[in-house]
């Protein structure tokens, strides 16, 4: 009768060791991928907005207000640069919080994309989702007079997924991220 005690505390202290091992180790792997998913991002939208030109919004005075908050940002990038204007293949950009419902909410970063050739369209707008369990995403766009984008400061929010299917019962939350990170354009001329 003791042998049986002593042996169902050891497996009622096994199993219960190793339920809380379960949901830690869906706890790191969830809060990972949510990291490295959002940084994957903030680096794309960042590396885009240092290699663009002719940004917006923009104010309608600069020197009144420098400073203008969105939650979207629009720029060209020089695809393929050539003397002749005609030849020349540029594309517009346009990245912006987008509403979404459901698990995947409540919004979601889409990237609208139209390639253009001198003044002729190529394709598009090509809209592509980025991230979806976005909680918020702002830019914060500083302006000189011409209007010259001189800085623009991203704020983005991210949430866990909750929808997985092969989700275990826990109290544990893999927590949101938040980064924020501010980028130069550069200028290449």
């Amino acid at each position: 009768m003791i042998a049986i005690t002593i042996s169902s505390t050891l497996l009622a202290a096994t199993m219960s060791a190793l339920d809380t091992s379960f949901k830690s180790y869906k706890l790191t792997t969830e809060s990972a991928s949510i990291n490295v998913a959002t940084r994957l991002t903030m680096h794309r939208v960042t590396t885009l907005i240092r290699n663009a030109e002719e940004f917006g919004p923009y104010p309608s005075n600069a020197i009144v207000t420098p400073q203008i908050t969105s939650n979207w940002i629009e720029f060209r990038t020089l695809i393929q640069p050539n003397s002749d204007p005609s030849l020349v293949i540029t594309q517009i950009w346009k990245i912006s919080r987008e509403i979404q419902s459901g698990t995947l909410g409540p919004y979601r970063i889409d990237a609208e994309v139209t390639t253009y050739q001198g003044t002729t369209l190529l394709s598009g707008p090509i809209t592509q989702t980025v991230m979806y369990r976005v909680k918020d995403l702002e830019f914060l766009l500083e302006y000189d007079v011409g209007p010259r984008l001189v800085r623009a400061t991203i704020d983005l929010t991210v949430g866990a997924r909750q929808d997985q299917v092969d989700t275990i019962a826990t109290d544990l939350a893999a927590r949101q991220i938040r980064m924020v990170s501010t980028v130069r354009p550069r200028r290449l001329q």
